[in-house]
């Protein structure tokens, strides 16, 4: 089983890597792995009714499978370098800009045709913001909703499919160096191939810490983000909304002088579970549909942590975190703001008797009980900050669910090519540490395929 090049990982990165390199090289013989089922398998049983939460399926549809963890996200492409990864520093800002847009061409023309691009350019929001000490980060962002990049990936299997070997459901194992070359080991079978692209997302964290120690590429720890996923009431935010869509907002506490910020903003959306190593974290969507709207919006609030030696585990501090949420509701907590400054658990009761009606089904605590004081402390001053360019946002009956966790792998050791020190061994995508989002990933995945083409 002998193939030009492997792909590891069916997110953006590996999807966009196949794209560029069958665009241009028809007669390369490629393969891609994952984990996960193919596109149309990929069901969470969660229906609301029968199965209201997560029963940890031996591989999670929502983070594994073709189209990977952003298959059923907001589907938002934020073309930036001032978040969502540090591809710039390795290829430069320009290129990494112009791969970006690229990639948003493809997705306009696989799908995508008719939506909307967002731009905080000359946004009078941005004057706004500073007034009241908060940062508006520039961004232009392509809001394909869930539904729509549903869509997009499936005209992007279609046209690969006939021209890539597809292994569903099919966990590689290993990866060893043959020198020239590499072998990848799965359950039952192995391949062969010159060129390798690891491509295996967040959710692939620990799976690429232990490839990379046992083949000797250095990785150092990165941060982790925790926090929780507030919903309001869409007319509080929607002055934001509906001008940027997003609003990528940072705030320094002046308490303890953290990073608050907010990410991935759903308006009219949902909040959802997602399944990370077993753990069960919050997310949330939206629709391009208008069909499928909901009264409210949600957002994320999270606040980055670093640590210095001898502490190195980053990864494994949040998902502390977000295992003793699961021990104390069997899941996520959803607890209301009035409740969270009270100090007082929310109830059943309280939550009949609240103006908000969740959109997902949580189990109402306290999150005083999960967070540690220094996080909790800074959401709470980044509320009451927000509120002041949203009033509404303080509310009593803003929900706040936890925890939300961004798991960032371990930055792998690569070079300006995303190559590692063995020549063909490529590191792209959320999976290497250096990229964080839809957009870069995607863009990391062209770059990569075309440094293989030069050499084809």
């Amino acid at each position: 089983m002998k193939y030009d090049v492997i792909i590891i990982g069916m997110g953006p990165g590996g999807i966009y890597s196949a794209y560029e390199l069958v665009r241009n090289n028809k007669k390369l013989k490629i393969a891609m792995f994952d984990e996960g089922h193919s596109l149309e398998k990929r069901k969470c049983p969660i229906d609301g009714e029968r199965i209201t939460s997560c029963i940890h399926c031996p591989t999670c549809s929502i983070m594994s499978g073709f189209g990977g963890a952003g298959a059923f996200s907001d589907g938002k492409y934020n073309i930036t370098n001032d978040f969502g990864g540090t591809l710039y520093q390795y290829i430069g800002k320009r290129k990494a800009l112009e791969l970006m847009e690229y990639v948003d061409e493809i997705n306009m023309t696989h799908g995508g045709e008719g939506t909307k691009l967002y731009s905080t350019a000359n946004s009078q929001f941005k004057k706004i913001c500073l007034q009241n000490d908060l940062h508006l980060l520039n961004a232009s962002v392509r809001h394909l909703g869930t539904d729509k990049n549903y869509v997009v990936l499936t005209n992007l299997y279609n046209e690969l499919k006939e021209k890539v070997d597809f292994y569903f459901d099919c966990k590689v194992e290993n990866i060893e160096i043959l020198n020239p070359g590499y072998k990848i080991i799965t359950k039952n079978q192995e391949y062969t191939c010159d060129t390798c692209i690891v491509s295996v997302g967040r959710s692939g964290s620990k799976w690429m810490e232990k490839i990379c120690e046992g083949i000797g590429i250095k990785t150092k720890s990165n941060r982790v983000d925790i926090g929780v996923r507030v919903e309001i009431p869409a007319e509080v935010f929607s002055h934001v909304t509906d001008e940027l869509y997003e609003g990528k907002i940072v705030y320094r506490t002046q308490k303890y002088g953290d990073f608050v910020r907010t990410f991935c903003m759903n308006p009219y959306g949902e909040v959802v579970n997602e399944n990370t190593n077993g753990i069960v974290t919050v997310n949330g969507h939206s629709y391009e549909d208008s069909s499928k709207k909901t009264n409210n919006t949600n957002f994320a609030l999270l606040v980055s942590k670093e640590f210095s030696e001898p502490f190195k585990d980053s990864n494994g501090y949040g998902e502390s975190i977000a295992r003793l949420s699961n021990m104390l509701g069997g899941g996520v907590l959803v607890q209301r703001f009035g409740d969270v400054i009270r100090g007082q658990r929310s109830t059943e009761e309280r939550m009949k008797s609240s103006f908000v009606v969740p959109t997902l089904n949580a189990t109402p605590g306290d999150l005083n009980l999960v967070l540690p004081k220094r996080i909790m402390d800074g959401i709470i001053e980044m509320i009451y900050a927000l509120d002041k360019i949203a009033p509404g946002t303080a509310n009593d009956d803003t929900l706040l669910y936890g925890v939300e966790v961004k798991f960032y792998n371990m930055e792998v050791q690569v070079d300006k090519h995303l190559e590692t020190k063995y020549k063909g061994l490529y590191i792209i995508g959320d999976g290497g540490g250096i990229t964080h989002s839809l957009s870069h990933a995607s863009a990391s995945g062209v770059y990569v395929a075309r440094e293989i083409l030069e050499k084809n």
